[in-house]
């Protein structure tokens, strides 16, 4: 699994949650793969950025928990299937395994605030 330092902010007054890796400039794809969930990937298939709206609501926590700087995403995807994890505080919020119905190419890939 390859690891990166991941950036999280949290907007409170507008409920958006931006998970970037750090160093990172540009997307080529950007897909919707949950209802709020957005997934960013470059050119060379790695994971850009996330970008939740409402995440409040889309996890059911408190505007108080997305404050949290010590945030752990997992993407793994191959052709079939798109599996998505968040953790906070090393608290599984978000376990999203899907059909990968977007054609996202394959990822096996940590983002880590503490990296």
């Amino acid at each position: 699994m390859n690891t990166k330092r991941l950036i999280s902010s949290y907007d409170e007054i507008n409920d958006t949650f931006v998970g970037k890796i750090d160093g990172k400039n540009k997307y080529c794809a950007d897909y919707s793969i949950s209802d709020g969930i957005f997934l960013a990937i470059d050119n060379n298939n790695i994971p850009y950025s996330v970008f939740i709206e409402n995440a409040s609501n889309v996890f059911k926590i408190s505007k108080t928990m997305l404050e949290n700087s010590n945030v752990k995403i997992t993407i793994d995807c191959d052709s079939i299937i798109l599996s998505f994890n968040m953790f906070i505080e090393d608290l599984k919020i978000c376990s999203i395994k899907s059909e990968n119905r977007w054609g996202i190419p394959k990822i096996n890939f940590l983002m880590d605030t503490n990296v």
